[in-house]
């Protein structure tokens, strides 16, 4: 029987920050689940997205930053570098120009399902018809995935 490939999951920075900074909540949650390492979920998060995050503590938070350096590896998210001018141009025109590598980067990363805080502001992919992944808020994310820990957990015990 072959073996089903993990669901790829790409987190936006509003997520990872969300999550990093409170300890309850939807995007805690989701940063929990993938520091257990489930082998049917892969995170994936984009270096455009890190860089974004670093720059907000550097410039918000200071001081969160050594707790962000030390949590990040525990959550074991692919990385997946900053997407090409050629690769970003072709979406110009369908979403806001800050969210175009954001968006790329989950592409590029062959994201299955793509989890942030500001769905709307991907909605115009959605009505263009070239929504290239499902996009989910965090609440919407762990209401997809639980189900399946729940199945996995169950598996295990027998």
């Amino acid at each position: 029987m072959a073996k089903k490939e993990a669901v790829r999951v790409f987190l936006d920075s509003n997520v990872i920050l969300s999550g990093l900074l409170s300890d309850k909540g939807a995007p805690r949650i989701i940063l929990d689940i993938f520091s257990l390492r489930l082998p049917f979920l892969t995170g994936v998060t984009g270096r455009y997205n890190i860089i974004e995050i670093e720059r907000n503590l550097a410039k918000k938070m200071p001081k969160v930053i050594p707790v962000y350096r030390e949590y990040l590896p525990k959550i074991n998210l692919e990385i997946i570098p900053v997407p090409s001018l050629a690769e970003v141009r072709k979406f110009y025109g369908h979403i806001s120009d800050k969210d175009i590598p954001v968006i790329v980067s989950a592409i590029n990363g062959k994201a299955d399902i793509f989890v942030t805080g500001d769905k709307k502001d991907f909605t115009r992919l959605k009505a263009k018809g070239s929504e290239p992944l499902k996009i989910v808020s965090p609440s919407e994310f762990i209401d997809i995935v639980f189900p399946d820990i729940l199945k996995n957990i169950k598996g295990r015990e027998s």
